[in-house]
């Protein structure tokens, strides 16, 4: 038996076991009394143990005699600006800005929105809540101003922290805009707001709400750790949702350190004092466990990078960055490779740097396609590592764990799934599938540690969104199949949550904003398959009778409403004016049928559409927008 078969058999079988082993490498103030408690459906790690996880990213490491080792880089080509802090010189800053929430009157539980750019402040700002049991919820800080507001509804933050300005590429946005005016929208009203000026833009202050962060951090005095319950929450993440509304994901403290400490030496073979880079942005869940908290905690020296994979300055961007800062491994999207081979085809850039540092290649946040992969690994000569995981997940549920046993790599595989998750796939009727059948991927429970505790303020929606569907199990949401030698294969979302990027974004919140429009009746979003991006969003509109203005005009006037809604990272193109939908009797509209059509793959003639003929006009605005239409129905 292989080590990572007998591991992963280990954490299945026991896993309280297993667990309690991985939990040695965290410092507790006071040791758990139960390793694993379920009580209606929950899964509690290390019950009644008591540990602070900023103590274990910064403290632990200064206290270990590596207080002088670099913990952050901070790498802007943006502003042109570099900045290095050790682990000494990051706590104090961090200590320093708990002093401030806490002058605030923030106590443990209170809820910190952090809505940041790439900068220092925004790592700074996450250790600060965790440091004093304040409860984080980063918005990503190219979200609009009514997303920000359904956070802040939802979160009640006693405090929000912001900066200025956030810059891309060459163009700078001003947040506290965008800030001020998701406050309006919200009922609730945060009593104060922390804000880094940045010499880029310089934001109006209202003296009654906004404080300066520099100014206020030079005056006030840093405090220690608060000792935490392991079960206590570390921090609200909002994901996208099938209805509109941001799903809330609430970690916990002690079991996110104890599964990120062991990914980090398993999954990622990431040694104290090496370099880390996530080429992520702290407003995704990747931001959260592989900028911020795993590499820290781990001893790691942790990158932000505030720039692009290429247009900052040029295609070569990843690969300046890997050899200036000797980055031991790079994880990154897709996407951003994507973005790179179609600019540099040839790779001519990534021979103008010495990677003789780099160990290996990380890709995840959507399927990674076999091409890309083995282009990475041709134009690098390094292991390059697809792995599948989740915002709810908090880290990888497949993948090839390196640091335990290199396994042979499966283009448009994850690999296999890691310990305690127990992976399956089942059909509709909750049967499990046979080797190398498509089905619905799920895990049986309990899940391992650092999964979701719970959506934030709405149980009854935890229960439905993840665990009714199959009692027993926590559903995915993807769909996939397992080969006949473990192989795990993840084929798509089986909801209408649609993967930009590496972004997850909801149809149902762009149909929303959609539907503001006044000329639009309806309107259905898909995401079609795109070379560069992964899927990209495309909307069919039908309008109110009567509407004779220029459709060009329509579309672009939805794409605006969509841009301010959801924020520029929706990007929404492809707009098509179409006289219906189609749907079922029951009045269903028929998004499956929509998009094979678009992606070119064969499909069949629903037996409950209720008036075939108006695929024939989604047919026509396919076309109309260029696309080949390769499918064709399948004859039943």
């Amino acid at each position: 038996m292989s080590e990572y078969q007998s591991i992963y058999e280990e954490s299945i079988q026991d896993p309280e076991s297993f667990w309690a082993k991985a939990a040695r490498r965290v410092h507790w103030y006071h040791q758990y009394d139960k390793v694993l408690d379920v009580v209606n459906n929950h899964y509690r790690w290390f019950v009644g143990g008591c540990m602070n996880s900023c103590y274990n990213a910064i403290d632990l490491h200064i206290e270990n005699g590596r207080g002088d080792q670099l913990a952050l880089i901070y790498d802007s080509p943006v502003t042109d600006t570099k900045k290095t802090f050790t682990y000494k010189e990051l706590r104090k800053r961090i200590a320093k800005t708990a002093g401030i929430l806490v002058n605030k009157g923030v106590v443990k539980g209170d809820r910190v929105i952090i809505y940041m750019p790439m900068i220092p402040e925004a790592l700074i700002a996450m250790l600060a809540c965790a440091r004093i049991g304040a409860i984080h919820s980063v918005v990503f800080g190219g979200f609009a101003a009514h997303e920000l507001a359904a956070r802040i509804e939802d979160a009640k933050p006693r405090v929000i922290i912001s900066a200025s300005c956030g810059i891309e590429v060459s163009r700078v946005i001003k947040y506290k805009p965008i800030l001020d005016e998701a406050i309006k929208k919200s009922t609730h009203k945060p009593t104060t707001c922390l804000i880094w000026q940045r010499p880029q833009e310089r934001a109006n202050m209202l003296p009654w709400r906004d404080i300066d962060w520099e100014i206020e951090e030079e005056k006030t005095e840093p405090v220690e750790c608060v000792p935490l319950d392991a079960t206590d929450p570390l921090y609200i993440l909002y994901t996208s949702g099938t209805t509109g509304k941001p799903k809330g994901v609430v970690r916990s403290n002690g079991g996110h350190s104890v599964a990120l400490k062991w990914s980090m030496d398993n999954i990622y073979n990431a040694k104290p004092g090496d370099v880390f880079w996530a080429a992520s942005d702290v407003g995704w869940v990747v931001g959260h466990s592989y900028i911020v908290y795993a590499p820290l905690m781990n001893g790691c020296t942790t990158i932000i990078y505030e720039g692009k994979p290429v247009k900052t300055p040029n295609p070569g961007a990843f690969w300046r960055v890997c050899a200036e800062h000797r980055v031991n491994i790079l994880f990154s999207a897709p996407t951003a490779f994507r973005a790179i081979k179609k600019e540099d085809p040839k790779a001519e850039w990534v021979k103008k740097y010495d990677l003789q540092a780099l160990k290996a290649i990380f890709v995840a946040g959507e399927r990674c396609d076999s091409d890309t992969l083995k282009w990475i690994q041709k134009i690098t000569g390094k292991i390059v590592i697809d792995h599948w995981w989740q915002t709810e997940t908090g880290w990888a549920i497949a993948a090839n764990p390196i640091g335990l046993e290199a396994m042979p790599i499966k283009p448009g595989s994850p690999t296999k799934p890691m310990p305690g998750f127990n992976l399956k796939v089942l059909d509709e009727e909750g049967k499990e599938c046979k080797r190398g059948k498509l089905g619905n991927l799920v895990i049986k429970l309990p899940l391992p540690p650092a999964c979701l505790m719970s959506i934030w303020g709405d149980e009854a929606r935890y229960k439905r969104a993840y665990l009714n569907h199959y009692p027993g199990y926590y559903l995915t949401g993807d769909s996939g199949y397992i080969d006949k030698d473990g192989y795990v294969f993840v084929m798509g979302r089986m909801d209408g949550v649609i993967n930009v990027a590496g972004h997850r974004l909801s149809t149902g919140g762009m149909e929303e904003a959609i539907s503001k429009h006044p000329d639009v009746a309806e309107c259905a979003v898909i995401g079609v398959n795109d070379a560069l991006k992964g899927e990209i969003p495309m909307a069919f509109v039908v309008l109110k009778d009567g509407i004779i203005r220029d459709k060009e005009a329509i579309s672009d006037g939805i794409k605006q409403i969509v841009r301010e809604e959801i924020g520029a990272i929706a990007g929404l193109h492809l707009v098509a004016v179409v006289n219906s939908l189609p749907k079922t009797r029951s009045g269903k509209i028929l998004r499956s049928t929509m998009r094979s059509i678009a992606d070119g793959t064969d499909w069949n003639m629903p037996s409950t559409i209720e008036d075939p003929s108006v695929l024939d006009t989604i047919i026509d605005a396919l076309k109309a927008l260029g696309y080949p239409l390769q499918s064709k129905e399948k004859k039943s």
